[in-house]
């Protein structure tokens, strides 16, 4: 039955979102919105005293984990195939250890877990490669200026 209650919980939030986007300025990624909202309102009944069999939000919750180090690995797409292994390397099992940490209510572990996720996107995340600025604009004006 919790199975059923989390699938129909992912599509109509997933579905919400999708609508959410198509107005508001700021785009989320539907699934994930989907994936997340409906592990932490799994949670949120649990800690609320519910009886939740915490396999399911365990399982959401590793998918949300991969599914962040994904979208940081596209934002580090300039960077070396190397710089975005270890960047998968050590923020993937660091996300199940604060998952696990907040399954198991290990606070302290949940929270040394998620300060060295924090500093692992940030670390990458700062020094990714960006474009400079006005490359593109100096490559139309050398086209230009060429014929």
């Amino acid at each position: 039955m919790l199975i059923t209650i989390t699938v129909v919980s992912i599509l109509i939030i997933t579905g919400l979102t999708w609508v959410a986007n198509k107005i508001l300025p700021v785009q989320v990624c539907p699934i994930c919105s989907g994936v997340f909202v409906t592990w932490a309102g799994l949670l949120a009944a649990h800690f609320l005293g519910y009886e939740i069999t915490l396999i399911i939000p365990a399982l959401l919750m590793g998918g949300s984990v991969v599914g962040i180090a994904y979208q940081m690995e596209k934002m580090l797409a300039g960077s070396s195939q190397q710089s975005r292994l270890l960047l998968k390397i050590l923020f993937i099992p660091a996300g199940f250890v604060a998952a696990y940490g907040i399954l198991a209510e290990l606070w302290a572990a949940a929270f040394l877990a998620l300060a060295f996720l924090v500093l692992v996107s940030f670390l990458f995340l700062s020094s990714r490669v960006k474009p400079r600025e006005g490359t593109v604009a100096e490559i139309e004006q050398k086209m230009k200026d060429c014929c």
